[in-house]
């Protein structure tokens, strides 16, 4: 087994080379792709994406790359409907699950997803990497967002970075919370 420095260091070539970015051998599957993690190395995983923004203008001279970070996109979006400080006091006043309730509808995956496109400006964007899925558990929930996502992505590749295990077939955020199955992606790298 591959240690996740030695997965890391992998990254930068894989999605910079040509069969990657035109999506070559998935056989018409939509190009999204795991990268997960052991949840403790989120503090690494934030340094290498930071990286990765980095060398990727390099690597790739005029490749056009967009990074969301999930937490940041909800918590705007929330600001933006003026829910946020709602959203908060209501929390405070009533629990947690007060608030994710109401928050339900503002928050569904097709809403996030359709704002996560139009953010990205999907066609100007040949690569989209997406990471703070951690951070914004349990408000928003992965399977149902790459779901949303498929239509509206075409033949974009997306990297989702992970903090928990995907085997190809479901995704266990933290490694303990088992998701609904996800079977349309791939892991990014062994």
């Amino acid at each position: 087994m591959a240690t996740l420095k030695d997965r890391l260091n992998r990254i930068l070539d894989r999605i910079t080379s040509d069969d990657f970015l035109s999506g070559r051998g998935l056989g018409n599957e939509i190009p999204f792709y795991a990268f997960d993690y052991p949840p403790e190395e989120e503090l690494a995983i934030r340094e290498h994406i930071h990286f990765l923004l980095q060398q990727l203008p390099r690597s790739r001279p005029g490749l056009r790359v967009a990074h969301i970070n999930l937490l940041e996109l909800v918590v705007d979006h929330l600001k933006a409907r003026k829910l946020y400080d709602k959203a908060i006091a209501l929390q405070q006043k009533k629990g947690d699950l007060a608030a994710l309730k109401a928050l339900r509808a503002p928050l569904d995956g097709e809403k996030i997803a359709t704002l996560l496109a139009q953010q990205i400006r999907l066609e100007e964007t040949d690569l989209v990497l997406v990471s703070g899925v951690g951070s914004v558990y349990p408000l928003l929930r992965t399977h149902s967002l790459l779901n949303n996502l498929h239509a509206l992505m075409r033949q974009t590749p997306l990297v989702m970075f992970y903090p928990g295990q995907y085997d190809g077939q479901s995704l266990r955020l933290f490694g303990l919370l088992k998701d609904k199955p996800y079977y349309r992606a791939f892991r990014l790298v062994d």
